[in-house]
């Protein structure tokens, strides 16, 4: 497996990893708010290239290994003023970040990829998907929803637990990752070793509060991708788990609903998380949908 590298697309530096084959057909993984690309774990990603895909993880902009940027944003101030209807100036919006995701596809010569996107990476994917429609092959969007107000909101609980002070040290860390994962996470399949080790690696390699409160602005002030997807003619899957309690599964509902042809896949049990237990499950999905819209 080749080792992290870097790209400089859009203005910042992508850190980035390739797992597979290059000549197979590339899956581009994109991760959620404050989610580093090591949260797609090397092991659904091995699975994944195991069943024929050049799978391809990285860093968002503000997150891990790739370039972080400067500021503070109000994200109470942007809420109120989105929710107000009034004009809002934010570091960057999803479109940049997709244009990171582009940008990080002509670096690596791909001409069209399967995109897969999580939570935030999720409306990337669909942004992408969106506005560079020749970029994509198939668009996979789990437990994500989009921008629509009414719905795939978090519970009064997990927004709490969201919008709480962030972590001062490792051990503060790994206590709150336990704590999300028994807020949101899939409850039958919850390991807090499991959870606290891989919270202190995600520390270890990169922390900043800020960058994850200019990405969750830059979803606030993105706004509602609906109009845009009902005119969307990408093959589409939609994953929401049945127990998300961050992004209840409305999302998902909304977004497979929107979105012409679009499949949607309720995964029975599943938070708003991607626990072990269920790869396989996830997997099959994936690739099924993959292999019905190669994409040639």
């Amino acid at each position: 497996m080749p080792g992290m590298a870097y790209a400089r697309v859009n203005g910042v530096e992508i850190c980035h990893e390739s797992i597979g084959d290059p000549a197979d057909p590339t899956a581009l993984l994109v991760m959620g708010l404050g989610g580093q690309m090591t949260s797609w774990d090397v092991d659904f990603c091995r699975a994944l290239a195991d069943r024929g895909l050049h799978v391809v993880r990285y860093d968002n902009r503000d997150v891990g290994l790739s370039t972080h940027l400067d500021g503070r944003v109000d994200l109470m101030a942007v809420m109120a003023a989105v929710g107000a209807g009034e004009a809002v100036e934010v570091p960057y919006l999803l479109s940049d970040m997709a244009a990171d995701a582009v940008g990080l596809l002509d670096h690596l010569g791909v001409d069209r990829a399967h995109v897969v996107g999580a939570s935030m990476g999720g409306m990337i994917a669909q942004t992408m998907a969106i506005e560079h429609r020749d970029r994509v092959r198939s668009l996979t969007s789990i437990m994500s929803t989009t921008g629509d107000h009414d719905v795939g909101q978090a519970t009064a609980e997990a927004m709490g637990v969201l919008l709480a002070k962030p972590a001062a040290d490792r051990a503060a860390a790994e206590d709150a990752q336990v704590l999300h994962a028994h807020t949101w996470g899939s409850p039958d399949h919850i390991d807090e070793d499991r959870v606290r080790r891989r919270a202190g690696e995600l520390w270890e390699r990169d922390h900043d509060p800020a960058g994850t409160a200019r990405q969750m602005a830059a979803i606030v002030a993105s706004g509602s991708r609906t109009p845009h997807l009902r005119t969307l003619n990408v093959p589409t899957l939609v994953i929401h788990g049945t127990e998300d309690r961050l992004v209840q599964p409305s999302g998902g509902e909304r977004t497979a609903e929107v979105i012409p042809d679009a499949k949607l896949v309720l995964v029975e049990g599943m938070g708003h998380d991607l626990p072990p237990a269920l790869w396989p499950q996830l997997v099959e999905a994936i690739v099924g949908h993959i292999a019905e819209n190669p994409g040639d």
